[in-house]
């Protein structure tokens, strides 16, 4: 990826972004905003206790179509995620993976069944190739389509159901992991009761026309501000939530990053997606190493690649995200451990810059998830 602007792509939102005063960086072939003036700390604090709104219309969103009510094109997506897609009903949502043949993650996405078909949302950097990877896997059976010029906006924190139901009353009613079609300032979006940050909260597909108009919209609300990437990042480090080529990556199970809740029973016994027997024989025997949190001791924060060590110097594991946690006012960081050393409290020491700073396995999330259930 390029760092001049010039190459850089841009969200329906960016003339917003530059009005507010974003920073912007490259990421993932776009110009994001990582922070606006008052900072990621500030951000972070709104987002956990009022609401804050992201932009998030770089990441890729799908629709899967069979010329039916989309049991086809969900028999079919069975054949490349480890989730049950035939057994989610319209209107549900469901969290699931891309698996390779050794049982690694391509990606993370979210699924929803519509009554006519499936609406996916994969990752900014990897959605060209889970489209190449989606019609190889699909051909002859489910139309894919990837709206190019939609946006995305997420509206998150304790005050987002407050906000969002003054524009649509309905969005009150939706429990967690849920999607409805309502209209908000004129433009027909796709509203799902989830997110990225632990707290309740919504994801709206919205027309790229109509984005702009929706986050000023929003924007005008007084619990609402503008949040970007740097306090997105340290809110799902704070939830336990994986971020993509960083927690999980091809290398990476699901079994190992923790995530078999979202492999359901069907799929754990039939099996019939890629790399199966090597998640079906982890699920059985335990993997080799495990995902953990952990809490360095003092203020200085434990960043991705550093390595841990056991009480004997020996490695046995590496950091995959870190920094400092603001609602928890300490440092907090996850990576993987050899699974004999993955239980809570174990001492382990990381390196950072030649030194040895010593970290403790946490309980994952560090912040509790307040997602409404309903």
């Amino acid at each position: 990826m390029s760092d001049t602007a010039d190459d850089l792509k841009q969200t329906p939102l960016h003339g917003l972004h530059l009005e507010l005063g974003g920073r912007m960086v490259p990421f993932a072939g776009y110009a994001m905003p990582v922070q606006y003036p008052a900072g990621i700390m500030a951000e972070h604090q709104q987002t956990r206790s009022a609401a804050g709104l992201f932009d998030v219309s770089h990441m890729g969103q799908v629709t899967l179509s069979d010329g039916g009510d989309g049991s086809a094109a969900a028999a079919a997506l069975e054949a490349l995620v480890p989730a049950d897609v035939q057994g989610l009903a319209p209107g549900r949502s469901r969290y699931s993976f891309f698996t390779n043949d050794a049982g690694g993650i391509l990606d993370d996405l979210m699924i929803t069944r519509r009554p006519d078909g499936l609406f996916l949302v994969v990752n900014a950097a990897c959605k060209d190739a889970d489209l190449a990877h989606l019609q190889a896997g699909l051909a002859g059976k489910a139309e894919v389509r990837m709206d190019e010029t939609a946006g995305l906006l997420a509206l998150q924190g304790p005050a987002a159901a407050a906000v969002l139901s003054r524009l649509a009353p309905e969005v009150a009613e939706m429990s967690f992991m849920t999607q409805i079609e309502v209209v908000l300032e004129g433009a027909p979006c796709r509203v799902s009761r989830s997110g990225y940050t632990g707290e309740d909260g919504y994801e709206i597909a919205v027309p790229g026309a109509a984005a702009e108009a929706l986050a000023r919209r929003l924007l005008a609300e007084p619990e609402v501000e503008a949040i970007g990437l740097g306090a997105r990042d340290s809110l799902r480090l704070e939830a336990g939530l994986c971020l993509y080529g960083h927690d999980i990556d091809a290398t990476t199970t699901p079994v190992e990053a923790g995530l078999t809740w979202a492999i359901q029973k069907r799929r754990r016994e039939e099996g019939g997606f890629p790399g199966a027997e090597v998640i079906q024989r982890q699920l059985a025997e335990g993997p080799a190493r495990r995902r953990v949190g952990l809490r360095p001791e003092g203020r200085a924060p434990v960043r991705e690649g550093a390595e841990l060590q056991d009480g004997q110097g020996a490695v046995v594991g590496r950091v995959t995200s870190g920094g400092f946690g603001p609602s928890v006012g300490a440092p907090v960081a996850m990576g993987y451990l050899e699974a004999g050393l993955a239980a809570p409290e174990t001492a382990v020491t990381a390196l950072v810059r030649g030194r040895e700073l010593p970290c403790r396995v946490a309980k994952l999330p560090f912040a509790p998830h307040r997602y409404h259930r309903g």
